[in-house]
């Protein structure tokens, strides 16, 4: 398995943080090479199913998720019970699940935490290329996590 975990600071409240986090097709604005569709009539609550397309031409793969948990926020104040979703990854490219909190801070402030725990196919590049992968991941979901906090400052300032 190739595991890793991003966390990045929001200067906005964890309600807001949570509602552009749960647009899934949001994701391709933030992700690079990243195209984000809703396969079900709900987008949200447990059982909602997403396709994420990444790549160019012959080399992008889809990442069909499906969310097992869903917990919005409780409030934006710390203390208030953080918001948590998880989704299982259901490709033929990748595996495993994932999944991000969104954390209450004070000053109208919250804290993103994303998790991965993934395979990639075939197993025995996860298994041997697995410290590299993690560390892409960090990367790549770094960035794109740094992306979206941008995107919803903007309606903070």
């Amino acid at each position: 398995m190739a595991r890793f975990t991003v966390t990045q600071q929001v200067r906005a409240p964890a309600d807001a943080v949570w509602t552009a986090m749960v647009d899934w097709p949001r994701h391709g604005d933030w992700a690079p090479l990243t195209v984000v569709r809703v396969t079900t009539s709900r987008p949200d609550g447990v059982g909602a199913e997403f396709v994420a397309r990444t790549g160019i031409g012959p080399l992008a793969f889809d990442d069909p998720m499906t969310v097992e948990l869903w917990q919005p926020p409780s409030g934006n104040a710390p203390g208030d019970r953080p918001g948590r979703c998880e989704v299982v990854k259901r490709g033929r490219v990748v595996g495993g699940r994932a999944g991000f909190s969104v954390v209450p801070l004070p000053a109208g402030r919250c804290r993103v935490d994303w998790d991965e725990d993934v395979t990639v196919t075939p197993h025995r590049v996860t298994r041997f290329a697995g410290p590299l992968l993690s560390f892409a991941g960090r990367i790549g979901f770094g960035a794109t996590l740094r992306a979206m906090a941008r995107d919803v400052e903007r309606q903070f300032r």
